[in-house]
């Protein structure tokens, strides 16, 4: 089990933190004052300076690096890892190098499922950073911790769906660039539990789809990254041929794409803990009180030295599982799939609380990362599957396990 970069790795990171650093993040207020200038916030993706650094990624070879097949940098999950890292800094680096979600679980979607037609018509405008997607499948009326209870129906009618049911949490769904969406329903009530669902591609303009309203993150809207919204389909039409995959296929296709999503979500998170770290060691460097400077205050250290061991700790076990991802498969990593999406929320939201403790009041406002960053990541404990659902599923494991040892 070797985790050491290799040197196309150790080139690229090389690469994409001179990016970040020349590029990204300088630029990130400048970003901020360009959406808020925009006619529609929401379409985050149309403001110029994104643009511009979008268009030297590109030129530099450093666009689509999360896709292992054709169309993506040709990376293995252990080679991406230290840039998904990187990139987790800054809310923009994603989006700059055509790696946010929920655009980069749609792609692998579409590249693993999706036919030539779907290919050509989504896939490649997706790829090139020309338009923007979303996935619906989270609902308010059941929970949707079990993917089993998603209601929304898509009824077979000669040669088209029929869609009716309600979404909510749909990120991205917000901007009107957001032309396609991935929605997931029920074709056969009838059929077993877990074949019972489909994914169908649903192109914003359809008649019979509104999108209701814009939802808050603790009063964020998130409109930087094209919000998340509730979403009505009412007889809601598209051609059969939009199908993803055979009917029944839904729970699996769904599956496929949350382990990649949940792996890139923990690099990235990884990243941020990093940032949060540097902004705190920095502000108790620079604020008196009680007669010494708050970096000699025992409490203080204290959460520095813990931020540094979780952190070290997470790192280790995200990179065993990319590493278990690219040599035993995604199934074979179930375990540690599920154990990273549990052990990063919460150690990044500790040292993130930490870090805003540390600025004082000043960590609450908008001076600073901080606090829009921590109700991000409070969202990663629901997010993709919520905590107690991994723990139930790992403690089965673990239960399984040790039975078969006794």
């Amino acid at each position: 089990m070797d985790f050491a970069p290799d040197a196309k790795t150790e080139e690229l990171v090389a690469s994409v933190w001179d990016f970040q650093k020349t590029y990204v993040e300088p630029n990130e207020a400048v970003f901020e004052e360009q959406l808020a200038a925009l006619d529609d916030r929401w379409a985050w993706d149309s403001v110029p300076v994104l643009a511009e650094i979008r268009a030297e990624a590109r030129k530099r070879g450093l666009w689509n690096l999360f896709l292992p097949g054709e169309g993506g940098a040709g990376l293995t999950n252990l080679q991406y890892a230290p840039l998904a890292e990187i990139t987790g800094r800054s809310h923009l680096a994603p989006a700059a190098f055509n790696c946010a979600a929920p655009d980069t679980g749609n792609m692998e979607v579409l590249h693993q499922f999706g036919d030539e037609a779907q290919k050509k018509e989504w896939l490649e405008p997706l790829l090139a950073g020309e338009i923007r997607s979303s996935f619906a499948m989270t609902e308010p009326a059941v929970a949707s911790s079990d993917a089993t209870n998603i209601e929304t129906s898509i009824v077979a009618d000669g040669d088209e769906y029929v869609l009716n049911g309600r979404k909510w949490w749909i990120t991205g769904a917000m901007n009107p660039n957001a032309k396609i969406f991935i929605v997931m329903g029920k074709t056969d009530p009838s059929a077993e539990r877990h074949k019972q669902q489909s994914m169908i591609l649903v192109p914003r303009d359809t008649p019979g789809l509104t999108i209701e309203r814009g939802m808050e993150v603790f009063g964020y809207d998130d409109h930087d990254h094209g919000g998340h919204a509730e979403l009505v389909f009412e007889d809601a039409r598209v051609p059969a041929a939009n199908l993803i995959g055979a009917e029944g296929m839904g729970f699996a296709i769904a599956q496929a794409r949350l382990g990649p999503g949940r792996i890139h979500h923990c690099m990235r998170s990884i990243g941020l803990a990093e940032r949060a770290i540097e902004l705190m060691c920095a502000r108790v460097e620079d604020r008196v009180a009680f007669g010494k400077p708050l970096s000699e205050q025992g409490v203080i250290r204290d959460w520095i030295a813990e931020s540094r061991v979780r952190i070290e700790q997470l790192r280790l076990l995200v990179l065993k599982t990319a590493w278990l991802m690219d040599t035993v498969g995604n199934k074979g990593a179930h375990t540690e799939i599920q154990a990273i999406k549990i052990a990063t929320p919460a150690t990044v939201q500790w040292i993130l609380d930490k870090a805003i403790q540390a600025h004082g009041a000043g960590g609450l406002s908008q001076d600073f990362p901080l606090a829009k960053a921590y109700a991000g990541i409070r969202t990663l404990r629901f997010a993709d599957g919520p905590d107690e659902v991994h723990k139930n599923a790992l403690a089965k494991a673990e239960l399984r396990k040790q039975a078969a040892r006794r």
